[in-house]
């Protein structure tokens, strides 16, 4: 009767169990029942099914992917009450971090192979959660080889940018940039000028990476090209700062502000482009064209952003036209929150003391003084970490 002896009726039930828990949840999904897609993926990972390493892991990969882009309403697994010290996500987010945490866990044992697909999802969800860091801890714990390594260092770099140690970030990019690697990665070039264009000390080297970023640009996106000669104007600016001949430093303000307006050509609404142009101008005490790009700048956020206030009460006041710097800063202090209202607080002291009205600027040193104390005295915030 079998013609190839008998087979194991065992394996070949386990692995019809397999592929059935495997693809119900994907016919639900299908069928466009999404509730059910929910609850299936979840009979699949708590119940006893005895299912293979690799099943398990291609299942949670899928719920942790139906998770972050299906759009179902989320509820809390239903598995009892959880041992002391268990993590019980709270959000589908926190689910879908936990089963990709997971199987990562499993491929670095050896237990599963590597699905690039993983840490894809993983970085989407550890983004949304505003959680750099944890991406480039995840990274750095892959094994060499893995990921072609100019990948690797640019993604670290971006991670490490976000969490502020910019230092860091800039090593994996001249790394990622060096003639032997991969040279002209656009994306690459343009952090790593934004990077030095933030920083006198580094704006030569800025200026190289912004020029490089602007030539593989020419016939490509006219957005990635703006940026670039935006960058590349911002760090001209910052070498300008530390030139020691008044020739040069003439130069370079031309050239800054060459690039500059290149820039708001290709970009004209870009409101980071305007601000820093109108930084440019006031630097150069035009103060007419600084407090137009001020306006502008205020007008293109809505009002929202701090900073364009308070830069539009410092071209005020350096008009002499106090009254209205006032009100800007008065405005500018209402969309601060006040942790961070410290120099807009100093400018409003000042702007009394210009206006004769040293009462009012004793008020506004008090209320600094409380906040300085109040920060000094704040216990430092704990971190989440997942």
């Amino acid at each position: 009767m079998f013609k190839n002896g008998t087979p194991d009726i065992e394996q070949k039930l386990q692995e019809t169990i397999n592929k059935s828990v495997e693809l119900l949840p994907e016919a639900w999904k299908k069928a466009g029942s999404l509730q059910e897609t929910f609850a299936s993926y979840r009979r699949a990972l708590l119940s006893p099914w005895n299912l293979d390493e690799e099943c398990i892991a291609r299942i949670q990969k899928r719920f942790a992917a139906f998770l972050l882009y299906g759009c179902v309403e989320w509820s809390p697994p239903s598995s009892g009450s959880p041992a002391e010290g268990t993590f019980v996500p709270k959000t589908n987010i926190e689910e879908a971090i936990l089963l990709l945490t997971t199987v990562l866990k499993k491929f670095y044992q050896g237990k599963t192979h590597w699905d690039p697909s993983v840490m894809e999802h993983l970085t989407y969800a550890l983004s949304i959660c505003s959680r750099p860091s944890l991406i480039a801890d995840h990274l750095e714990e892959v094994l060499p080889g893995t990921y072609p390594r100019t990948e690797r260092w640019n993604t670290l770099a971006f991670c490490y940018y976000g969490v502020g140690q910019k230092e860091v970030s800039l090593n994996f990019l001249r790394k990622s940039l060096n003639k032997h690697e991969n040279p002209k990665d656009t994306m690459a070039l343009l952090l790593a000028a934004k990077i030095c264009s933030e920083d006198c000390r580094l704006a030569s080297e800025g200026v190289e990476y912004a020029r490089r970023a602007i030539a593989n640009t020419e016939s490509l996106d006219v957005h990635l090209k703006s940026t670039g000669l935006h960058f590349l104007g911002s760090c001209l600016s910052k070498k300008a700062k530390i030139v020691s001949s008044d020739h040069q430093r003439a130069m370079l303000h031309a050239e800054t502000m060459k690039s500059l307006t290149e820039s708001m050509s290709l970009d004209r609404y870009n409101p980071n482009l305007i601000f820093d142009m109108g930084v440019q101008y006031a630097e150069q005490r035009n103060m007419n064209a600084a407090l137009r790009c001020a306006k502008e700048f205020v007008d293109a956020t809505g009002g929202a952003v701090s900073k364009g206030w308070r830069f539009l009460a410092l071209v005020l006041s350096a008009q002499q036209r106090y009254s209205e710097a006032e009100v800007a800063t008065n405005a500018a202090l209402d969309e601060t929150a006040k942790w961070d209202q410290g120099s807009l607080l100093r400018i409003k002291a000042k702007l009394k003391v210009a206006q004769s009205s040293p009462m009012e600027a004793v008020e506004a040193y008090r209320v600094l003084l409380a906040l300085v104390q109040a920060q000094k005295n704040s216990p430092k915030k704990v971190e989440f970490t997942y």
